[in-house]
């Protein structure tokens, strides 16, 4: 996705991020059915420390979570 106006971002974008996550539906997510079975975001990172610490921040349990519930996004790490 484009930014369209970096001059709203709170902290200039890196130069170059080599690290990435990818975020993806499970095949068992009904989410999957407004956007599609396709549907991925991904997230870039200058250096693989700041990934890992997002990765495991995405990944973890979110605080509203009911007992019984959980995540239908799965993460996937990326490098170029």
């Amino acid at each position: 996705m484009a930014i369209f106006h970096e001059h709203n971002l709170a902290r200039p974008l890196p130069a170059q991020c080599r690290f990435g996550i990818r975020v993806k539906l499970r095949s068992t997510d009904p989410f999957k059915n407004l956007v599609g079975s396709d549907w991925h975001k991904e997230h870039w990172f200058a250096t693989r420390e700041e990934r890992d610490r997002a990765l495991k921040e995405m990944s973890g349990r979110y605080l509203y979570f009911r007992p019984g519930d959980q995540p239908s996004l799965q993460f996937e790490k990326m490098e170029k």
